[in-house]
């Protein structure tokens, strides 16, 4: 009689955590198979919120920058965990609820969109059209850039987003749920819109930029890890890429981007890396990998490489989450 009570709540705990994981995988295929809505996508829904709340807020100090993020990541979570406790016994809406989420945070279908449009476009020597593109996939000003430098900014977009728009979601779900999922995308939106150094977010932006440093530690580097395992499918070696990985992606200013874009510099056999202007303010980033600059014929490359990347961390996502479940019910024992 006494065991019963401890048999119930691991059989919910199967259940629930093998729902959650029907729910990641749900929610890979939904963005496979749709990528990101036009109008009204959940991420920019909470983008135009936290610009309102900046508004409200904004001081240049680090203070209110602390404050304005732990609102809006706290906002993003606690959405999660009602979420979760709303669907608590009944794993058919757990399932729903996570695939939802899931689906609104993964962008891996609409970036390699986005990496086959700016290729095409560069491929018809069309540089209006590419110098167009190039601001849905990263920040830099477009209107002097040449088709090379427009190829080294998509790969280096398709290499850091594989990890923020892919990998890290899905290592924060498998662990949190849909709290780990939607605090994750508050964290990196975020990080996008304030954490660059700017005179105006240099103090503001502080406590957004490092916790974004912090949640995506590991999924950089589970990301290169994946690169590098898979880098026969864009016709590199996987150990050439780890030892560029090792050499070249500490010396990135990011602690986590240098990680991806030097491992996909070693995939492809291209070097990136090179001076940045984002509208006037300019950045020299360090050279990353060996071999020609990236030319249009690499951005497929690195698009093929990055939806590889994301389809593994999808199994491994569905595999931790059960292992997860499979650990807590044996320790409940």
């Amino acid at each position: 009689m006494t065991n019963r009570p401890v048999r119930q709540n691991a059989c919910v705990i199967r259940t629930m955590d093998g729902a959650t994981a029907a729910g990641l995988l749900a929610g890979a295929v939904l963005d496979a198979a749709l990528g990101d809505p036009r109008r009204g996508h959940p991420v920019a829904v909470f983008g135009a919120r936290a610009a309102a709340l900046e508004k409200r807020i904004y001081r240049d100090s680090r203070l209110a920058g602390i404050a304005y993020t732990t609102i809006c990541v706290g906002a993003a979570t606690a959405a999660g965990l009602l979420a979760e406790r709303m669907t608590r016994s009944s794993p058919v809406a757990r399932t729903a609820v996570t695939a939802a989420a899931t689906w609104a945070v993964l962008g891996g279908t609409t970036l390699a969109r986005e990496g086959a449009m700016m290729a095409r476009a560069l491929e018809d020597g069309d540089l209006a059209a590419a110098r167009a593109r190039l601001p849905h996939l990263c920040g830099r000003d477009p209107s002097r850039l040449d088709a090379a430098e427009l190829a080294r900014g998509t790969v280096e977009s398709v290499a850091e987003n594989t990890s923020d728009a892919v990998v890290a979601p899905l290592v924060w779900g498998a662990v949190f749920g849909v709290p780990g999922l939607l605090g994750y995308r508050a964290v990196n939106t975020l990080d996008a819109m304030v954490g660059h150094r700017s005179p105006r977010y240099a103090r503001f932006g502080w406590a957004s930029a490092r916790l974004d440093d912090v949640a995506n530690y590991v999924p950089a580097r589970l990301t290169a890890l994946l690169t590098a395992g898979l880098a026969g499918l864009a016709g590199g070696s996987p150990r050439r890429t780890a030892a560029v990985v090792i050499r070249d992606g500490h010396r990135h200013p990011s602690p986590n981007s240098g990680r991806c874009e030097a491992a996909f510099a070693g995939a492809l056999g291209v070097r990136l890396g090179g001076v940045n202007d984002y509208g006037g303010r300019v950045e020299h980033r360090p050279e990353l990998g060996d071999g020609p600059r990236p030319g249009p014929s690499d951005i497929p490359r690195s698009v093929r490489l990055a939806r590889a990347v994301s389809y593994a961390s999808v199994g491994l996502a569905v595999v931790a989450r059960l292992a997860l479940g499979w650990a807590r019910r044996r320790n409940g024992r």
